[in-house]
């Protein structure tokens, strides 16, 4: 079964964007994510429509974060990104007059409804702020951040 990581991807693309000072290339955070700069573009145009981030086109141009990092929950994140399922459980429905197949869709239903309102409600209280912050925690002590997953032209912006 293919698993969504839309959300753990533009987590990844955002808190590089965070620790960069100056707006970094599609290119660039496609790098980052081993993804196609188009994909990542279309991944990044919900978060522009909620006003999470936003774009410049040309030299000097590319993609920032447009608004304080405690402000932006990861709950907020997911719902830019169109709330996908964050419980991915099949059902099987191949036969909807089984009377066998409609009492487990029902509970297997109500089951993953409840997992994703308790998951929604905590990511409702995780930040961006807070993930950057452990991030940066994760660093060895007196040394620069690690950039392993930012290709090599992405290497020249400063990071705090």
């Amino acid at each position: 079964m293919n698993r969504n990581s839309q959300l753990s991807d533009v987590l990844h693309v955002l808190l590089h964007m965070a620790q960069a000072d100056a707006p970094l290339t599609s290119e660039t955070l496609a790098g980052a994510m081993g993804t196609h700069p188009v994909a990542l573009r279309r991944l990044l145009s919900g978060l522009r429509a909620a006003g999470f981030v936003g774009s410049e086109k040309g030299h000097g141009g590319g993609w920032v974060i447009s608004c304080p990092l405690e402000r932006i929950t990861l709950r907020d994140i997911h719902e830019a990104l169109g709330a996908p399922a964050l419980v991915q459980l099949g059902f099987r429905d191949d036969r909807p007059s089984c009377l066998v197949a409609q009492a487990v869709n029902e509970a297997l239903g109500a089951a993953v409804q409840q997992a994703e309102d308790v998951l929604l409600e905590r990511l409702g209280h995780i930040t961006l702020a807070a993930l950057a912050h452990d991030f940066a925690h994760r660093r060895p002590a007196g040394r620069a951040p690690a950039t392993p997953c930012l290709n090599e032209s992405a290497r020249h912006v400063p990071r705090h």
